[in-house]
């Protein structure tokens, strides 16, 4: 996980919202996890290219 957070506030309608949070618990993942992972999969599939953060450099 990178060293800084910024944080994304995202509105949603509260039907949705306690249906992904239910199919994240189920998941057993927080809804957080699951955003950046929707996230990453996103930038990813769009060729954007991150750079890779020191910490990360170093366990390679």
């Amino acid at each position: 996980m990178e060293n800084k957070t910024a944080r994304l506030t995202v509105l949603i309608d509260p039907g949705r919202k306690e249906a992904f949070e239910k199919l994240c618990h189920a998941q057993d993942m927080t809804p957080s996890q699951v955003m950046r992972r929707l996230i990453r999969a996103f930038l990813n599939d769009h060729g954007v290219k991150l750079p890779v953060p020191a910490a990360k450099k170093a366990r390679r």
